[in-house]
């Protein structure tokens, strides 16, 4: 049985907010976009389903469009959108897995790398370069804590954690900082696509 990917996402328009330096409002919420759904479609890809949670109905609509289940989100946080999805997941009988929305680099391999050791009844969490959370599962309820070093606060609160520390779970995109790394790597040349259609003036 496929597990579930919970997917939380922020308004397209308001969201990446540290990038307002570097990227115009329409280029932010476009680039959002993007990067919701190829983190969805690589889920696809690799075989789980994908769980859109939202607070935000023009996000909602997208993810109906695009053919990818969402769910509401109550619009307290990323802790409580978190818990709201792993609330829906537990009742399928199934693990549950959190994805970051804005995983550029991210393949069908680093999720096949996630849900290897979910399927054997563990837990899993992918540190993020710097410090953060990049992906976090398990089959049960857990405490979250997400922030500023959330990596060893989540590791502290699982049981018997497998630790998945890989390329395409290491970096988000919050600062211009992190486009420009992303622009480093090969995998990262769809996103210069996208920008580039987005700002053709440049970014």
């Amino acid at each position: 049985m496929a597990g579930i990917v919970i997917i939380p996402v922020k308004s397209f328009s308001l969201g990446k907010r540290r990038l307002a330096g570097a990227v115009d409002p329409k280029t932010r919420a476009r680039l959002g976009e993007a990067l919701a759904e190829n983190v969805a479609s690589t889920v696809i890809d690799a075989g789980q389903m994908p769980l859109i949670v939202t607070a935000d109905p023009v996000v909602a609509e997208w993810a109906t469009r695009s053919g990818f289940p969402s769910l509401p989100d109550p619009d307290e946080g990323l802790d409580t959108a978190a818990q709201t999805g792993v609330d829906w997941a537990l009742q399928s009988g199934t693990f549950w897995l959190l994805l970051h929305s804005d995983l550029p680099l991210i393949e069908t391999s680093d999720i096949d790398a996630l849900t290897r050791p979910l399927n054997a009844s563990r837990d899993v969490i992918a540190p993020s370069a710097d410090g953060g959370t990049s992906a976090i599962g398990s089959r049960e309820r857990v405490n979250f804590s997400f922030g500023v070093a959330s990596f060893h606060r989540h590791l502290s609160s699982l049981t018997d954690p497998e630790v998945v520390a890989r390329l395409g779970l290491l970096l988000d995109v919050d600062s211009p900082g992190d486009l420009r790394a992303v622009s480093t790597s090969d995998r990262g040349r769809w996103l210069e696509e996208v920008l580039a259609e987005a700002s053709p003036a440049g970014w």
